[in-house]
This record gives C-alpha cells, structure tokens and sequence, in this order.
C-alpha cells in the first residue's frame, strides 16, 4: 500500500494538531495501521494504531488521554488527533500499516515535522 501523510507544522505547546494519512494501492479490510514517531536522535517510537475494520483502537499509556486515532473508510483516511501539545511532542511523524499476516509496519509515509514551542 501506499501511505501520504500530512498535517505536520509548527504549533505552541498546549495547541491541538490533527495529522492525516491517505492510504491506497490495495484492499485494506485486515490491515492495521497506525501512526509512530522519531525525535532527533532517538529511536521511532510507536504512538496509535486501528484496525482498519472493525476499527479497534491501542495507544500506549503514554499517550491516552492527549492522542486519539481514527480512521474514515469511505476516504481512505487515517488521523491522529494531538491535544495539549508538548515541547517533547517535537519528532517527525509517520504513518504506517501493517498487513494482516505480518508481524512488521511494512508500508510507511514520508513522515510530516511536528514542531511544538514554548
């Protein structure tokens, strides 16, 4: 599949941002896709996934509360819904889906900057 992310930019800490994810080339009925991230100098690090149906959402404890995923089938869409942005919320952020049988993100987006500031 083929993933488009958009929707990065620079924003002040405490401000909400929305990325989105276009994802097309093939069937996606079993696939899980999902959003992960990498700071400068750090490793990527996972943030959301959904499957893309029935739609079922994970989050790691870290980031419940202020992230939230969801996805619109009909558009062929993914987002990422970021409130009360933090200075360390500051990382590229890419898209990626996995396919059913695979234990790996095969698929991923070019990634969009995320850059939050005081």
């Amino acid at each position: 599949v083929q993933l488009q992310a958009s929707g990065g930019g620079l924003v002040q800490a405490g401000d909400s941002l929305r990325l989105s994810c276009a994802i097309s080339g093939s069937t996606f009925a079993g696939y899980t896709v999902g959003w992960w991230r990498q700071a400068p100098g750090q490793e990527r690090e996972f943030v959301a996934s959904i499957t893309w149906r029935p739609g079922s959402t994970y989050l790691p404890d870290s980031f419940k509360g202020r992230f939230a995923i969801s996805r619109d089938v009909a558009k062929r869409t993914f987002s990422l819904q970021m409130n009360n942005l933090q200075i360390e919320d500051t990382a590229v952020y890419y898209c990626a889906a996995r396919a059913p049988d695979s234990w790996s993100w095969d698929d991923w987006g070019q990634g969009t900057q995320v850059t939050v500031s005081s």
